[in-house]
């Protein structure tokens, strides 16, 4: 507006009857929106041509009453003078612009040029320019077209004022995707002009609503069961508040629903004793849409009125979506027990039965007809006994020795104690045929979605004896082949045949458990431990996909096992099987010498008159007090715990025999009952399989058999050396690995390979390695520790070379280079590394620590294995206020030390290029380009984890409610990277002091009232807490690589924290805080910039939990 109000030849003027919109801008002032229209300039515009411009959209238009917009044409200076009606102006609404729009010509009046004021808005925007369009009026014209008899698919009507009004193809006012505006020209010669559109807008909305309403009956028939009938409906125009108008329902909605739950069994005598759950269901959804489908601005209403009696039913169910749902349940049908007898194995009770059926019918103005009926049917048994354990023995002993217990408590279950088994039979057919839109119907074929499977679930357990168990479950799905389409008699007579052979197994899954518990408590010596050992196996088969070069490839089988044991050792009854052992450990208090010889005891006097007691045989003899020391010391050991497993599993590609008994071929026997039941094959296992025709001889195949292992250990123990002194000790260690190959024919002849074998695992071990935690460390430096692993190196070298026979059958001018290494094991070799590096961190010789083993003849082979775990600890003494006089002074104190350490490897896998060619387990070939020989295995990073944390711990109550504490903590890591031979070293130390009081029931000055209490004001008495905690932290990080002289520090940082805080208890809802955290990081590198938090604060904690 404000650019063009004054432009030449005719001036830009606002639009009669529009307003500029007020804005207020962000320094508060008022301004107005611009004004802007789009303008359109051609020249030399031929007749009948047209230009324009469009742009795409989504709208739906249905809802809008009128579409309006003001045209404005005129000459261009310096052209020949454009005349009235010379021009059109061209709107065009549709899908696109081409095939299927509404058209809206309007013949435009000329603006004369001048300069106009607002009051001359009618002159620029001329009134028979503007478009103003009843939406109805298109909706009407496509009706006219539609009961006319002419067949083209251009379709037009004029007004009297000149307006044309026409149709092609098939839009729809529902989905306007684009709009195109534009001019046509009408004049006989070529024209020059400039057309200005504006103001496109949409008025006279659809507000009118509907209705909705909803129903339900619920009808409870004794104790039959319940009857319930519902239904809802919903009008055009229905809608939530929130929604917008155009958001509304845009079809009539209906659904009835009718449902009923019985006990048919209560129909029944009471003695059948017959339970018949019933579910029957039925469903009808019914959903009209305001627009035909087809035609989505005609309303279907109009429609209809419009059609011919014959036609008119048609038109109604063509446009209706309708779903009907049919429903038939009968839901674990059994025999009850109505004679109070125990169920025996064959007994009816433990016979259940269940079926079902489902039918959903659908038609929609896309879909002619779509069903889809689903059964389901189920058997099921349930066995459960009470386990009756026969003891020969029992009776044959009858001594009160123990050492009889083992053989008298000898016994045997000879039923199981749970069977089980279900069979399911799952059958699905669905049919859908798409709706010939305009065309005769059953044209387009039927597609079907269908499926008929039986599965079988097995479950046997079997308590053999007490302390041995069986647990054995399997599932075997099956699929019933069908032909495609609708079945004849012939087909599904062969569909039922295949059925009652159970079907086509597609998959089997095993799974076996057995734990047994030593009768170590029936052993006098023994009783003293618990040792529990279980084996569990699992058996997978897969079937191959039915296309017949899938089918080729073989199936797919998978084991696995886990063998565990847990051994609980509790030392505390064993020392109590001695009476002097008992007396180091009993701490009664001392008997008054008056009290030695109490009146009436059993005493006699001997023959020079002396009187003699008479002691009780379970009375503990008396023991010194240097003897109970040192008993209690050798007796430190209370209680130790093992438990260790291991786990295996093996999955194999290209199997071509079936499954039929227990995952195997009842001809063949294969895979085996040692492969069904978890055992890991070797290599000749899986040779022989080929050599039987086990295995597919299909080139093509390229899945790999992998097999992995995973072995886990771990130990704790608890030591009382003396009393309240607790030390823990736990010891672990894990090792993990897995190879992968592909085996498979090369060339379909039977001459079997393994290529690409790929091997790959971790390693982890607790550890100890602070005998060098302590020592000097400074970030510009290479420590002493580091320059010891350097000298290591050479050590290693020499005992590496002299264990490889390979290197022992060099020429002797070639075994050592020429700075001393030797040939094969360089000062970069992986295998002189490792152990150099634990030599020098743990403070070892490095002439006996253990080496790298090359030997890997099987998947549980560890190259690690002389690297042993060793034990961590925690150290709790809280016997200080026993001593004499301490105890006025504290109520507790707490000393606390504890150390762990971790040593791993968490990832390596094996070097394609090693080879040992006469099978000696030690690498035989070197690389020219390190000068090293190739290790088997490629360990990429070792690393060393350790921290005293803490390596004291003070913490010290006192009787006056004070409490301080003090904490110091250590902690290195270490990580040694064989790739570019750099070792990252992290040193972190930490102190803290924590000091607090407690005051019991201080009294405020003031009195309070507290909120939602309906009691006055009062004092307050409650506790107050005070705390102030004060911490330093020192970090630092270097890399020191090998052979250079200084270190390169990478982090590091000083921490320092302040936190005092004060607590009061309001009551027992209310706690009020008042804190201040302070937080201060000072780094030691000039990438880092210092950095202050601080945090304060008052903190209301409210307890909404019951009372």
């Amino acid at each position: 507006m404000e650019e063009n109000g004054s432009r030449q030849p005719v001036n830009y003027l606002i639009p009669p009857g529009i307003l500029r919109v007020q804005q207020l801008s962000n320094n508060n002032v008022n301004i107005l929106q611009n004004e802007q229209a789009m303008s359109m300039k051609v020249c030399n515009l031929p007749s009948t041509a047209g230009r324009g411009v469009f742009k795409t959209m989504n709208l739906d238009l249905r809802q809008y009453g009128q579409m309006k917009m003001f045209v404005h044409a005129e000459s261009v200076v310096g052209s020949p003078a454009v005349q009235d009606n010379d021009l059109s102006a061209v709107i065009r609404l549709g899908n696109d612009f081409v095939g299927n729009y509404y058209e809206i010509r309007i013949p435009l009046k000329v603006t004369p040029f001048g300069r106009y004021t607002d009051s001359q808005g009618d002159i620029v925007w001329p009134q028979q320019n503007e478009l103003s369009l009843s939406i109805q009026r298109l909706i009407n014209l496509k009706l006219s077209r539609n009961n006319s008899s002419q067949t083209n698919l251009y379709y037009s009507e004029t007004d009297q004022d000149g307006k044309t009004y026409a149709i092609f193809g098939n839009p729809n006012l529902g989905e306007v995707r684009g709009m195109f505006m534009g001019i046509v020209n009408n004049a006989g010669t070529p024209v020059c002009t400039e057309v200005w559109f504006n103001e496109l807008r949409l008025s006279s909305l659809d507000e009118s609503g509907g209705w909705a309403a909803t129903g339900r009956v619920d009808i409870k028939l004794a104790d039959l069961g319940t009857v319930s009938l519902s239904g809802a409906a919903r009008s055009v125009g229905f809608g939530n508040l929130e929604q917008r108008v155009n958001e509304r329902s845009r079809e009539n909605f209906t659904q009835i629903d009718a449902a009923a739950n019985l006990e048919l069994g209560k129909l029944l005598p009471e003695k059948a004793g017959m339970s018949i759950p019933v579910y029957a269901g039925y469903s009808q959804t019914i959903l009209t849409p305001e627009y035909d489908p087809y035609d989505l601005d005609v309303k279907l209403k109009d429609k209809l009125n419009a059609a011919s009696g014959s036609d008119r039913d048609s038109i109604r169910n063509d446009a209706a979506d309708v779903t009907t749902t049919k429903t038939v349940n009968f839901t674990n049908v059994r025999k009850l027990n109505t004679s109070g007898k125990k169920q025996k194995v064959y007994s009816i009770e433990n016979f259940d039965v269940s079926y079902s059926y489902t039918k959903v019918e659908r038609f929609s103005p896309l879909i002619e007809a779509e069903e889809m009926a689903r059964h389901r049917a189920g058997l099921g048994y349930n066995y459960t006994g009470t386990p009756k354990y026969w003891e020969p023995f029992k009776k044959k002993f009858k001594g009160p020795s123990k050492w009889y217990d083992l053989v008298k408590e000898f016994n045997f279950n000879y039923a199981p104690s749970l069977m089980s088994f279900r069979a399911d039979v799952n059958r699905q057919f669905g049919a859908i045929r798409p709706r010939n839109v305009g065309g005769p119907k059953g044209i387009i074929p039927e597609t079907y979605d269908k499926y008929f499977t039986f599965d079988r679930y097995y479950n046997l357990r079997w308590d053999l004896t007490r302390s041995l168990n069986i647990d054995f479950t399997a599932v075997n799905r099956a699929r019933v082949d069908e032909d495609s389409g609708r079945l004849d008699q012939r087909e599904r007579r062969r569909m039922w045949q295949l059925f009652w052979r159970g079907g086509r197994n597609v998959t089997y899954d095993q799974s076996a458990n057995i734990t047994y518990t030593l009768p170590t408590n029936r052993i006098p010596l023994l009783d003293w431990t618990t040792v529990r050992v279980g084996y569990t196996a699992r058996y997978n088969w897969l079937t191959a996909s039915q296309d017949q070069f899938a089918k080729s490839l073989g199936n797919f089988i998978t084991n696995g096992q886990e063998k565990n044991m847990a051994a609980e050792l509790d030392f505390t009854r064993l020392y109590a099987k001695s009476r002097w052992l008992r007396a180091i450990d009993w701490d009664a208090p001392q008997a008054a010498p008056s009290d030695q010889t109490k009146p009436g005891a059993d005493t006699t006097r001997n023959k020079k008159g002396k009187i003699k007691v008479k002691r009780d045989p379970n009375d503990l003899p008396q023991v010194g007090t240097v003897v109970k020391i040192v008993g209690r010391i050798i007796t430190s050991v209370k209680r130790v715990s093992v438990q260790y497993s291991e786990t295996g599993s093996t999955a194999l590609a290209g199997y071509t025999d079936s499954s039929k008994f227990m995952g195997m071929n009842t001809r063949t026997t294969a895979p085996g009952w040692g492969f069904v039941f978890g055992k890991q094959p070797d290599t000749s296992f899986i040779n022989d399989f080929a050599r039987r025709g086990l295995i597919t001889n299909n080139p093509l195949l390229n899945n790999l058999n992998r097999q992995d292992f995973n072995q886990r250990l771990s130990i704790t123990a608890q030591l009382m050396p003396v009393r309240d002194l607790m030390i823990d000790l736990n010891l672990d260690k894990s090792f993990g690995k897995n190879y992968s190959e592909l085996f498979k024919d090369t060339v379909g002849n039977g001459s079997f390979a393994r290529l690409s074998p790929y091997v790959a695992g971790s390693f982890n071990v607790s550890y100890i390695s602070f005998q060098t935690l302590f020592s000097k460390f400074e970030p510009n430096k290479v420590t002493e520790t580091f320059q010891r692993f350097q000298e290591n190196r050479i050590i290693l070298s020499e005992r590496n070379a002299l264990k490889n026979p390979y290197w022992n059958a060099l020429d002797p001018t070639d075994q050592k280079l020429s700075d001393g290494y030797y040939t094969g094991y360089s000062r970069y070799a992986q295998d002189v590394l490792i152990p150099s590096f634990i030599a020098a961190y743990t403070n070892k010789d490095p002439k006996s620590v253990a080496l790298i083993e090359q030997e890997n003849s099987s998947v549980r082979s560890n190259p690690f294995r002389n690297i042993l775990p060793k034990p961590n600890w925690r150290v709790t003494y809280t016997g200080l206020t026993r001593i004499p006089g301490l105890e006025k002074t504290f109520t507790n104190v707490t000393l606390t030390h504890a150390y762990n350490s971790n040593l791993s490897m968490n990832s390596f896998n094996n070097n394609l290029m090693y080879a040992d060619p006469l099978a000696l387990n030690a690498p035989g070939f070197i690389d020219t380009a390190t000068g090293n020989f190739y290790p088997y295995f490629l360990v990429p990073n070792i690393s060393i984890s350790e921290a005293f944390a803490p390596f004291i711990d003070v913490d010290m109550q006192f009787t006056n409610q004070l409490t301080l504490r003090f904490e110091y903590k250590k902690s290195r890591q270490l990580s040694l990277s064989l790739i570019d031979f750099q070792l990252s070293e992290s040193r972190s130390e930490e102190f803290t002091v924590g000091v607090g009081w407690r005051k019991r029931g201080l009294n405020l000055p003031f009195k309070i009232k507290l909120p939602g209490s309906k009691q006055a004001a009062k004092e307050l008495s409650n506790d107050l807490n005070m705390r102030l905690d004060l911490g330093l932290r020192d970090d630092a990080t270097a890399n020191s690589r090998l052979d250079q002289e200084a270190a390169l520090p990478t982090a590091g940082q000083k921490v320092v924290t302040i936190s005092p805080s004060i607590d009061y208890v309001l009551n027992n809802r209310i706690n009020l805080r008042l804190f201040f955290d302070q937080r201060r990081t000072i780094p030691k590198i000039s990438t880092s910039a210092p950095i202050t938090t601080t945090r304060a604060g008052l903190q209301i904690r409210i307890s909404l939990a019951q009372q």
